[in-house]
């Protein structure tokens, strides 16, 4: 018993001895495995036909737990709205921390959370638009979009903190991750484009919105070429960081997953709804992990311009004072 209190203090004593960097940087995590887990109750949510399962908003059935009404799908998007207010409340938390800490934050810390909780604020409008204009095509392509964009913004924002030591090895890693980064983003919007218009059912069943369709099919070339080139550099550089070299072999291994996925709910005619759902969320996954991978290459490369510019300095100091 008294192992356990003092184990108990001794918690206690190092929660109130983290920084608040440290505090911030393990919520914005935490915000992140959520928001990643909310992309996949929304995916969930539109391959089961249960978007307008809650036919008001911000309520359900004017209510905050519609336990009358309560059935699969109408959990499926109460528990998806219930997830994204989590998550709302979780950034305001954020944006307040950081402004209050701001000085022994850096400066860029506070402003880049308040950006984060203005996406999620027109995340939740998207949200809302989505139901009363009942699933319109547009908005739930740019409501999945602003998901992935806060997502990413939480990952830069949570690996920007996180403690790394550059090894300068990255050379042209950042440009080559960057790109992927981009390119599997715009492939992702297409990829919700043909959920929300649902092309694939129309083009096999009456030759319609083919071409959105087949722009995604063809639209996973640049970013598996990119995805590719990223994991053979990093696996040629000699003493990369093992961190860069971690996340490079995920974003292989994530690749060639979503893949076999994409491939299997083309022939299934996304008749099989988890299958549908882990496509979507391996598919946020490896942008994530690109994300990742692009801000600590940067880091890196940023990290070894500001200890090569401080030697050159000194060496011209030096020698200077050599020469008088």
């Amino acid at each position: 018993m008294s192992q356990f209190a003092l184990d108990q203090q001794n918690q206690v004593a190092t929660t109130q001895q983290q920084s608040p960097k440290d505090r911030i940087r393990r919520l914005v995590w935490k915000m992140a495995i959520a928001t990643l887990i909310l992309m996949a109750i929304g995916s969930a949510t539109r391959v089961m036909n249960a978007g307008l399962a809650c036919p008001d908003w911000p309520l359900c059935y004017g209510e905050l737990v519609p336990t009358k009404q309560m059935n699969f799908q109408v959990f499926l998007e109460w528990f998806h709205r219930l997830d994204a207010s989590l998550i709302g409340f979780s950034a305001i938390f954020l944006v307040g921390t950081s402004w209050w800490n701001r000085e022994s934050l850096p400066k860029w810390l506070p402003w880049a959370s308040t950006f984060a909780l203005f996406l999620i604020v027109f995340q939740g409008i998207l949200g809302g638009l989505t139901v009363t204009q009942l699933l319109r095509f547009d908005i739930v392509t740019a409501h999945l979009g602003t998901a992935l964009f806060f997502f990413i913004t939480l990952l830069v924002i949570g690996t920007a903190l996180t403690p790394y030591k550059a090894t300068g090895q990255a050379g042209n890693l950042p440009g080559i991750s960057f790109t992927a980064t981009v390119l599997v983003y715009l492939q992702s919007l297409i990829g919700a484009l043909v959920g929300s218009r649902w092309a694939l059912h129309q083009c096999f069943g009456g030759d319609q919105l083919c071409t959105v369709m087949y722009t995604h099919i063809f639209g996973l070339i640049p970013p598996t070429l990119a995805i590719l080139a990223l994991v053979f550099v990093s696996r040629r550089t000699v003493a990369l960081h093992p961190i860069l070299r971690k996340l490079a072999n995920y974003a292989g291994v994530l690749l060639i997953l979503q893949l076999l996925l994409g491939f299997a709910t083309f022939r299934l005619h996304l008749q099989v709804e988890p299958l549908t759902v882990t496509h979507q969320l391996i598919g946020a996954s490896l942008l994530g992990v690109l994300v990742a991978f692009t801000v600590f290459a940067i880091r890196d490369w940023i990290d070894t311009r500001s200890i090569s510019g401080y030697n050159q300095e000194f060496n011209s100091s030096a020698t200077s004072e050599v020469s008088s």
